[in-house]
């Protein structure tokens, strides 16, 4: 899909849009970062590993019609972030195209933001819009969040949006999650 026809969310503080590979510079702060990698998969990336990641943000729009959107304040264009929408595939929760996974391709509601932005209301409210964006614009139903035992905060996070939490299960063949189910719209 070409990008000028891919879509950018507003809200009062933020603005939203899919990531473009000249984003890697500005999202180092948030992938280098151990702090906020902890309950990323737990491992932070080197400043050179950072475009290959944007680069699979970008695959991600490619293989879904969605995926994560780069996360700004509209004040000043500061980069704060990411949260979008990704597929798992339930038989192995690993990260899937929804082609690849059919049936079992869960859609997810996700956000992670750097540390300076942390505290200030700014991850629910891009969640919020991604939520309502994912289930007005692309008809997504059952909508999930990962979230690790341990991370407080996303949990807090996801009980502002309304979900619940669910079964746990293990990600990437190691890592614990629980299922936070979002109410359905």
């Amino acid at each position: 899909m070409p990008s000028q026809e891919r879509p950018r969310l507003e809200t009062e503080r933020l603005l939203l849009r899919p990531p473009v590979v000249e984003d890697a510079s500005a999202a180092a702060e948030l992938l280098t970062d151990a702090e906020v990698m902890r309950f990323l998969g737990g491992v932070a990336k080197s400043a050179e590993n950072t475009g290959d990641v944007v680069e699979k943000w970008i695959e991600r729009w490619e293989q879904n019609d969605a995926g994560p959107f780069i996360v700004e304040r509209r004040s000043d264009g500061r980069f704060l972030g990411r949260a979008g929408i990704l597929v798992w595939d339930t038989r192995t929760w690993m990260l899937a195209a929804s082609s690849d996974a059919g049936p079992y391709a869960q859609p997810e509601l996700g956000w992670a933001l750097v540390r300076a932005a942390w505290g200030y209301g700014y991850a629910t409210e891009a969640a919020r819009a991604v939520r309502d964006w994912a289930r007005g614009e692309r008809g997504i139903g059952r909508l999930v969040s990962l979230i690790a035992p341990g991370n407080v905060a996303s949990q807090r996070v996801a009980q502002r949006l309304g979900a619940s939490p669910g079964e746990t299960v293990k990600l990437f063949g190691s890592d614990d999650a629980v299922v936070w189910v979002h109410p359905s719209a």
